[in-house]
């Protein structure tokens, strides 16, 4: 009798090849570029080729510090711009950072401006110190402070002040920053853009406007601008 042969071994498949996740993974700088020229190509289609000149700020350091402090999440044109104004009339003195810290130790600075917001307030007197206890006095003060990384982190720290007022107030001084607020989100969003984080917006934003030979204060104004009135 035969004997029963082993059945042949079921064939083996060659295992299917798995991509290296960092072969698939989007490098970030094409994805900045893509942003980018997304960004630069809904700046020529809606707001056209400029120019876009830069916002004009303020010499008024009290203005200045108000203005940063004031700001967010806002409506500037209706509530804050009036307030300003408001301030600049009453204490016209306060062009410094020292005499503004004089007014606000001793009178009420949102009676001042007719804007009741004690956290705000609160953010503008920390700024008037931390700017004081730094030397800084006037808007050329400022303008030339900023220069250094660490001066603009020691600003993070002032309770209320993030990422985008950084750029807010340096662009309040005559620097050229881009800071992304809700219209510029929302305008990259018309563009197509995914969803990004503060750094990779305000890059973007950085890019496009290089590629188009825009200044960037300009370009965020301008956007600024579009979405204040349109949105």
């Amino acid at each position: 009798m035969t004997a029963p042969t082993a059945p042949d071994p079921a064939p083996v498949c060659p295992a299917t090849p798995t991509a290296d996740p960092a072969d698939t993974a989007a490098d970030p700088a094409d994805t900045a570029a893509n942003a980018a020229a997304l960004l630069a190509a809904h700046v020529a289609r809606t707001l056209g080729d400029g120019p876009f000149p830069p916002p004009a700020g303020w010499t008024h350091m009290g203005a200045v510090i108000c203005d940063a402090a004031f700001q967010p999440r806002r409506n500037y044109l209706r509530q804050v711009r009036p307030a300003l104004l408001r301030l600049v009339a009453a204490w016209p003195e306060a062009t410094t950072v020292s005499t503004f810290r004089t007014r606000i130790a001793t009178e009420d600075l949102a009676t001042a401006m007719t804007f009741r917001s004690p956290r705000r307030v609160a953010t503008a007197r920390g700024l008037a110190d931390l700017l004081a206890a730094h030397g800084v006095e006037t808007r050329a003060d400022l303008h030339a402070w900023l220069d250094a990384p660490v001066h603009r982190a020691a600003l993070r720290q002032v309770p209320g002040v993030g990422p985008k007022t950084v750029d807010y107030l340096a662009n309040l001084v005559g620097r050229s920053h881009v800071a992304v607020d809700t219209h510029l989100r929302a305008f990259a969003a018309g563009a197509g853009l995914p969803e990004l984080g503060y750094e990779g917006l305000r890059a973007a934003y950085e890019r496009a406007a290089d590629a188009l030979g825009h200044d960037r204060a300009g370009l965020e104004h301008a956007v600024w601008r579009h979405g204040a009135h349109t949105g």
